[in-house]
């Protein structure tokens, strides 16, 4: 099967997931669904969900909607892969590190949890900023060839973090955990093609889709990575701690500006857009494989519960 799409879907729905351990969760307007089948059988979560403009019509603001989304779904997305691994029959279960276990024995349950999951996002941002923000003004910034010239230091950083981005997503594809996740990823995508074109929601319906999504999470986080790159050919400055520490203060706007352009990439079937998209599906054909059946089904499971009653309601 070619992963290219060649249709023209006249539907978009703003319903996105995310591949987990052994399972998928699906998003929609109104209700967030797990899926998983980590121990052989099906295991449902089903939860309301509160869209942002509702807790604050400031959220709902262009810009500042991209930085409220990304929080909100690396907390959701850490807290789902929390729920699929505890799914996994007990001899695959990892056991507890000694932060977590001295969490669990001084806090309550519901305590121990929020902030089992608060360390792991702040972890998580953390790594990312260490090495596509920190580590290649950094190591560009060892050479006093290039410190004053901030076009050519730019272009260096720029190259550099692509770099790490790739060999990270190389890495991670040679996992064999990280292998069947891609896998989840790629049924994720395929379900939604199939929704989006008004198919049935098979098996064989989705198993031909594409697993190249123009409004995926990787796709997202190339475009922060480009964006950011454009916005370091503004600050001129020569000090590396100064600079590291700019770049810091303006990712908000990084963030916000590429959750925008993703959105109006995801809306529109155009050359520019397929330009636009283009390099980001390139990095997908790392973060996503074919899945089996077993996965697929996950994937349309967790689509049903979170389609909206009122049709066309979830429209992107």
């Amino acid at each position: 099967m070619s992963d290219k799409d060649n249709s023209s879907t006249a539907f978009k729905t703003s319903i996105g997931g995310q591949a987990l351990i052994e399972g998928i969760m699906m998003l929609g307007p109104g209700k967030r669904a797990i899926v998983c089948r980590g121990s052989g059988e099906i295991v449902e979560k089903v939860e309301p969900v509160i869209p942002l403009k509702e807790k604050s019509p400031v959220l709902a603001l262009p810009l500042i909607r991209g930085v409220a989304a990304f929080i909100s779904s690396m907390i959701n997305g850490v807290k789902a892969l929390s729920f699929s691994a505890e799914q996994l029959p007990e001899d695959m279960q990892e056991e507890p590190d000694k932060i977590d276990q001295w969490i669990e024995n001084h806090f309550s349950d519901e305590t121990a949890q929020k902030l089992i999951i608060g360390i792991a996002v702040v972890l998580g941002i953390a790594l990312s900023l260490f090495l596509f923000l920190f580590l290649p003004t950094f190591i560009v910034g060892l050479f006093p060839a290039v410190k004053a010239d901030f076009y050519w230091r730019t272009l260096l950083e720029g190259i550099l973090k692509l770099i790490i981005f790739f060999f990270y997503l190389i890495l991670c594809s040679k996992m064999k955990d990280m292998k069947r996740l891609f896998s989840y990823h790629g049924a994720e995508h395929k379900t939604i093609f199939c929704y989006e074109k008004g198919l049935p929601l098979t098996v064989e319906n989705v198993r031909p889709q594409p697993r190249l999504h123009p409004r995926c999470g990787t796709s997202f986080i190339f475009v922060v990575i480009i964006i950011s790159i454009l916005a370091g050919s503004f600050i001129h400055v020569s000090d590396t701690l100064l600079r590291m520490a700019l770049k810091f203060l303006i990712l908000p706007l990084i963030v916000g500006v590429s959750y925008e352009l993703n959105r109006w990439v995801g809306r529109h079937d155009n050359i520019c857009s397929k330009i636009l998209s283009w390099p980001g599906k390139q990095f997908q054909r790392i973060t996503t494989n074919e899945p089996d059946d077993d996965m697929i089904e996950c994937a349309i499971r967790a689509l049903e519960l979170v389609i909206p009653e009122e049709i066309g309601s979830d429209a992107w």
